[in-house]
């Protein structure tokens, strides 16, 4: 019997991350023991190497603004585990989530007995928990984040009203693929027969396995750049203002509420998607409620302002392409400035290529330090040993305990500086604890 908040996480952080052989038949039979409670509701499914999060808050932001009532799953958290499963932008209440860990536990403990390979691991229990809940709330739309991939992702059991592929980059390789066409190959697994699907800018070879596949499930694809097109109105604002055009709308003009210049491509997608949706539904098209959402989105831990001045920044680059987005802002936002970067990553990401790309740019002091990371079989980098063989303009500070690196970095901060913590999703949720009103 689960019967507190601390016995239900603990419960969920338990389990088994993955599994040996991938399928998709373990949830369906886990979905089948809870009533199927995935069924009758209207989804949104979103997959990709980065910005799902952030396209997920747009779209929410902007449905909100409509008047929809929203569900929304999105993985990790940066607080609380309970950001992960929201309605209408307010986060699964403790006593909510315990009863219904509780009520899934039952199911996981009958799954580890009658299955050869053991039951559900931890996130296809968070997802069971996400569709309980959403059977309870019955919103007018669930947006869906995929966990890793698409194909064998615990969300894709489901067939949604639109499909989102936002990139395709270098990350998770042990259990996508090596190259970027598998990988893409293994995210076009949410395309399902005759539903729509949105990709942004996509490397040629990933591209070409994605139009492959929408055509061989006949489902209409639009392609940004091609079908829809969002332009920069100024160059150096830290909070873009853009012109949308593509389907229905004709320059659409706001700014965003995300800061940085890879949100720009996310709201493009975003706009689509939403557009996709109430064409898909019947519904009216309010322009005024889609510049509003975009104005007003907000989040955690994507260039997120934690402090204005000095102006202090999250940001949950955690790949290679998350560090290349990043670097493009800062030389785009941020030219004229110094920028202070506290840098640390998981050992299991490219940390020698991203430190390299943050090293390249000539206005960037970076301080590596450490975390304590998911769990013990994921720890941080030594990014001590990376900074003595990679080339800045400025010496590379090394400071093995997170916050004594903070507080030596943010100390030496001038009004016009910035600083900006990143290199893993899970590093900056602990750094976010120091502005505990956030």
């Amino acid at each position: 019997m689960i019967s507190t908040y601390e016995e239900a996480l603990n419960f969920i952080h338990g389990r088994t991350k993955f599994k040996k052989v991938p399928t998709l038949k373990r949830m369906r039979r886990f979905l089948d023991e809870l009533g199927n409670p995935q069924k009758g509701l209207k989804y949104i499914h979103v997959t990709g190497t980065n910005g799902k999060g952030s396209t997920v808050a747009m779209l929410r932001s902007m449905l909100l603004a409509s008047g929809l009532s929203v569900g929304s799953f999105t993985s990790p958290f940066i607080t609380r585990f309970n950001e992960r499963i929201e309605y209408n932008a307010q986060q699964i209440s403790d006593a909510d989530l315990v009863r219904l860990t509780n009520r899934v536990s039952k199911v996981v403990a009958k799954l580890d007995q009658e299955l050869p390979m053991g039951g559900p691991t931890e996130f296809e229990i968070d997802t069971a928990i996400m569709f309980c809940y959403m059977a309870e709330k019955q919103p007018d739309v669930v947006l869906l984040e995929v966990g890793i991939g698409g194909l064998f992702d615990s969300t894709n059991v489901i067939v949604p009203a639109v499909s989102v592929i936002t990139t395709v980059g270098w990350d998770h390789m042990k259990y996508l693929g090596n190259t970027l066409k598998e990988i893409a190959q293994q995210k076009a697994g949410i395309i399902k027969d005759h539903v729509p699907v949105v990709i942004g800018k996509l490397p040629s070879s990933a591209e070409a396995a994605i139009i492959e596949d929408a055509a061989g499930k006949k489902a209409p694809l639009y392609k940004l750049g091609t079908d829809f097109t969002i332009q920069k109105a100024d160059d150096h604002h830290f909070f873009a203002k853009v012109d949308y055009q593509g389907l229905q709308l004709r320059h659409l003009k706001c700014q965003l509420g995300l800061g940085g210049d890879y949100q720009v491509e996310n709201a493009a997608i975003a706009i689509t998607a939403l557009q996709l949706f109430m064409k898909e539904q019947g519904s009216p098209l309010d322009r005024s409620a889609v510049i509003k959402g975009l104005t007003t989105v907000n989040w955690p831990g994507r260039l997120e302002v934690v402090n204005p001045q000095p102006l202090v920044l999250l940001d949950g680059a955690h790949n290679l392409p998350g560090i290349q987005a990043l670097v493009k802002t800062i030389q785009g936002d941020f030219a004229g400035r110094d920028v202070y970067l506290l840098v640390a990553i998981l050992a299991d990401k490219q940390y020698e290529l991203m430190m390299g790309e943050l090293a390249s740019l000539g206005n960037v002091h970076i301080t590596v330090t450490n975390f304590a990371g998911p769990g013990s079989k994921r720890p941080s980098a030594d990014l001590a040993a990376v900074a003595k063989k990679i080339k800045s303009r400025y010496p590379i500070k090394v400071t093995k305990e997170w916050p004594l690196a903070f507080q030596q970095v943010a100390q030496g901060l001038s009004e016009d500086d910035v600083m900006i913590v990143t290199g893993s999703l899970y590093f900056i949720s602990e750094v976010r604890h120091l502005f505990s009103d956030n």
